[in-house]
């Protein structure tokens, strides 16, 4: 496949004609061609082929042509020809999230997001966003946002996507049969769609269950566990962390702690405060779990508690942002180091947590060691990553895993997240992480999209 950037220009003709600049068309073997098909998303219409004395890759499409195949704006795209019967403009890629109806903002607080991530992508693809209800699937077209010239929106209808990036916020509403359908829909169009949903806390333990390489770095945990499986757990690792399967935010999470001689210990958040309860038996802590959540307990993971190493007495676990990138592999785009607020039985920011640079935690833990222990903790990320991948039957293309390191240095992954906030980006340290992860995100998307030369297949 030939693939190189062009610059796409309008003219006002009613035919369908494309002119191709000379230095253009002979890279693309396109001399001596009379006619064309030209390709954007899923429509592709036949046009007249003319060549054009210019230098430089350029491109012009007739209004009758532009119409045709609804290109939707003019400047830099890629262009590919498998071979010389069709030209492929695009990618053209789709951000599927939820809308809004706040002014200047379409998509509610993902707007500057969404904003972000099509201004990066408006050099090297048609990069648009959309929700559920802009599809017609009938017709096989999408009315999405387009970014305009000075920063604003405008909505176009173009083909359907040739891949879609999944950022739709809520879990109650992925589960629904509305956006099940959706999937398949675009899954039967062979569109690659990712990433396809959050993950539940026991998801990923069930599908790293038999995979040795993954098990050496996850702590011990069961779902929907039984008091006898609390108890047991508690008297060999001392601590554990109870919470629920499909949380966020450190919401509803718990930390048991077991001294044979005290007893047992609980921490939790209620409201803005941090509560320590002490029960002298075990009955008594169930009883209280039972009262705030039933009888049953369902819904829920039991884990193993880990040393972690600390800061003033105050626990540090890291976020582990992870792509995959133009050629397939999955890298590290950025690392946030969480530090705990004092008494909470989470590092999240919302709850007193601070948020730190890996390099500021791990100098203060480890001193001279810290950066052989980081390289390990990447590259164990980055396994971790392949790992879920492996066992994963659906695209995968971004995970956000919450990793520890204990005492010796040891890495453990807590959880792994299939659509993970992008809050340590907020770090003026962290920034630049921040746009290299938009960055690895297009590029994914134009691999996915197959808009890449043979030699990167």
């Amino acid at each position: 496949m030939s693939l190189t950037l062009c610059n796409v220009h309008f003219t006002q003709q009613p035919e369908r004609i494309v002119w191709v600049s000379s230095p253009l068309a002979k890279l693309l073997n396109l001399n001596g061609r009379k006619t064309i098909n030209v390709k954007l998303g899923r429509d592709v219409v036949p046009a007249i082929i003319r060549t054009v004395k210019r230098k430089g890759h350029h491109l012009f499409l007739s209004a009758g042509l532009r119409r045709s195949v609804r290109i939707p704006k003019s400047g830099n795209v890629y262009i590919a020809n498998a071979d010389n019967e069709e030209i492929q403009l695009g990618p053209l890629i789709g951000v599927l999230t939820d809308g809004s109806r706040t002014p200047g903002a379409p998509f509610g607080p993902r707007t500057g997001f969404v904003r972000q991530l099509l201004a990066m992508g408006q050099k090297k693809a048609y990069m648009f966003a959309f929700t559920p209800r802009d599809i017609n699937w009938q017709q096989e077209t999408v009315h999405g946002w387009f970014l305009d010239g000075g920063g604003g929106w405008i909505r176009k209808v173009v083909a359907l996507p040739d891949v879609v990036y999944n950022r739709l916020p809520s879990r109650r509403a992925e589960t629904s049969s509305a956006i099940t359908s959706l999937r398949e829909k675009f899954v039967k169009r062979q569109i690659p769609f990712f990433n396809w949903s959050f993950f539940n806390k026991s998801d990923v333990y069930t599908l790293l269950d038999k995979d040795p390489e993954a098990l050496r770095h996850l702590p011990e945990s069961v779902n929907n566990p039984s008091s006898e499986n609390i108890k047991e757990l508690l008297e060999k690792h001392q601590f554990l962390y109870y919470k629920p399967t499909g949380g966020s935010l450190g919401m509803g999470i718990y930390r048991l702690t077991y001294h044979p001689r005290r007893g047992y210990f609980v921490r939790y958040r209620r409201g803005s405060s941090n509560v320590l309860l002490r029960f002298s038996n075990f009955p008594s802590l169930m009883k209280m779990l039972r009262a705030r959540h039933g009888v049953g307990l369902s819904g829920y993971v039991v884990q193993q508690g880990i040393r972690l190493i600390e800061i003033d007495n105050c626990p540090i676990d890291f976020r582990f942002h992870m792509h995959k990138d133009g050629s397939n592999d999955w890298v590290v785009a950025g690392i946030g180091a969480k530090k705990a607020g004092r008494g909470s039985v989470t590092t999240h920011i919302k709850n007193g947590g601070q948020l730190m640079t890996p390099e500021q935690a791990l100098s203060r833990t480890f001193g001279d060691r810290a950066g052989e222990v980081l390289r390990e903790a990447k590259d164990v990320a980055v396994r971790l990553s392949e790992s879920i991948e492996r066992n994963y039957s659906h695209t995968l293309g971004e995970l956000g895993l919450d990793i520890g390191i204990d005492r010796d240095g040891e890495v453990w992954m807590f959880e792994a997240n299939a659509k993970p906030g992008r809050s340590i980006f907020k770090h003026p340290a962290l920034k630049e992480q921040g746009r290299a992860s938009l960055g690895y995100i297009l590029d994914h998307c134009l691999y996915l999209s197959k808009f890449r030369k043979k030699d990167e297949s």
